[in-house]
């Protein structure tokens, strides 16, 4: 079973709007992530939730918004 005890929070705006723009110009979600990772940040699927960490500590940061895949 996954743990689920991280902030249910949503990620502050600054990096949303980064997360948001890389997603625009990612051809797929994997191309997505990948260009996520180079920022400093990777995007993991905890039950129904997508969780954004800060690499390479993997702190939690916060969920996306239900549209962002």
């Amino acid at each position: 079973m996954a743990r689920t005890d991280f902030d249910q929070g949503i990620v502050e705006p600054p990096v949303l709007e980064l997360i948001r723009r890389e997603r625009k110009k990612a051809l797929s979600a994997r191309e997505w992530k990948f260009r996520l990772r180079g920022y400093g940040y990777a995007i993991r699927q905890i039950g129904n939730a997508q969780v954004v960490t800060r690499l390479p500590q993997g702190t939690t940061l916060g969920v996306l918004p239900a549209g962002l895949n």
